[in-house]
C-alpha cells in the first residue's frame, strides 16, 4: 500500500531534523514521568535514532540498556548518538530476540502506530519483562496535538483533496488515550495510566519548517517526495501562508504526545 511505503524510515540524519529533535524533548519528559529506580534492565523497542535510549542511559543509571530497531540505517545513527555502554540490535518489534522475563522495563517511543499489529507488539514487550515489570510507550497525538503536521496536512488537502488518505490524524486513531489504555489492558497489564506530554516546537523560519518535509522520511515527507514539482510548490506556498509567523520570521507551535504505562502482574505464589 502507498501508506506503508511512506511509513518506512531509513535515514537517521533526515529523521533527526524532521522529528528527532522534538522526540528528544518528549523522551526527557517521558522518562521523568516513569520515575524508575536505578540499576534496572531496559529494552527500547523501535529505538530509532536513540532519542529515548540515550535519555534512559543518561538519566536512569541502568544496569543494561538495549535498543532495537528494524532499520539498519537508524541503528547506525543510534550507535553514534548514544553512549558506548548501550547495545543496539537490528530487530522487529513484533518478534523480539529476547528471552522471557529478562528485562525490568520495556519502552517504545513514536513507533507503535507504525507497526502492523500494535497489540502484538505490546504483548511481546510484556513477555520480555519480569513480573512487576513496566511496559510503557508514547505516540504523537496526530489528531489534534501535532500542530506543524496539522498545518501541513490541512494545506496539503486544500491543494490536493486526495492527500486526506495519507493524513496521520485520519490513519492513526489509536494515538489517543482510550485506544492506548485498551491496548495495555488487553495485553494483561495492570495499573494502566495515560498522560499527555507537550513540548514547544519553535522553527527559526519557514525554511526550518519546510525543508525537513523534502527529505522523504515518514508519511508527510514521503507524500511531498511523490508530488509533481508544481503541486509541491503550491503546497509550500499554501503552508507558508497559513502557519502563524512571528515578526522575526520564527514559527512557534506545540507538539503533544500521549504516554502510557502499565505493569505486568506479579505471579500468585500461593
Amino acid at each position: 500500500m502507498k501508506e506503508q511505503r511512506f511509513d518506512l524510515w531509513a535515514a537517521g540524519d533526515a529523521y533527526e531534523r524532521y522529528m528527532g529533535r522534538w522526540s528528544r524533548m518528549v523522551a526527557d519528559e517521558f522518562v521523568a514521568w516513569l520515575d524508575c529506580a536505578d540499576s534496572l534492565r531496559w529494552l527500547d523497542v523501535g529505538c530509532g535514532t536513540a532519542a529515548l535510549t540515550a535519555t534512559v542511559a543518561a538519566r536512569c543509571r541502568p544496569r543494561m540498556v538495549v535498543g532495537l530497531d528494524r532499520s539498519a540505517g537508524f541503528v547506525i545513527t543510534a550507535r553514534a548518538a548514544a553512549p558506548a555502554s548501550v547495545c543496539f540490535v537490528v530487530a522487529d518489534g513484533l518478534s523480539l530476540p529476547v528471552r522471557d522475563a529478562v528485562c525490568d522495563v520495556a519502552v517504545s517511543g513514536l513507533v507503535l502506530n507504525f507497526l502492523p499489529a500494535p497489540g502484538a507488539a505490546v504483548a511481546e514487550a510484556s513477555r520480555v519483562v519480569g513480573p512487576g515489570g513496566l511496559v510503557a510507550a508514547y505516540v504523537w497525538d496526530y489528531v489534534e496535538g501535532m500542530a506543524f503536521l496539522r498545518h501541513f496536512w490541512d494545506a496539503a488537502i486544500a491543494v490536493d483533496p486526495a492527500a486526506s488518505a495519507m493524513d496521520e490524524g485520519r490513519r492513526f486513531p489509536m494515538c489517543r488515550p482510550e485506544p492506548l489504555r485498551a491496548l495495555w489492558t488487553e495485553a494483561g497489564l495492570m495499573d494502566v495510566t495515560v498522560t499527555p506530554i507537550e513540548v514547544a516546537t519553535v522553527f527559526s523560519g519557514f525554511a526550518d519548517l519546510w525543508e525537513p518535509f523534502m527529505a522523504g522520511q515518514g508519511p508527510a515527507p514521503g507524500y511531498v517526495a511523490d508530488l509533481a514539482p508544481l503541486t509541491r510548490d503550491r503546497l509550500r506556498d499554501t503552508l507558508r501562508d497559513t502557519v502563524p509567523t512571528r515578526p522575526d520570521g520564527s514559527i512557534a507551535l506545540t507538539a503533544r504526545a500521549w504516554a502510557v504505562q502499565g505493569r505486568k502482574p506479579v505471579r500468585d505464589r500461593t
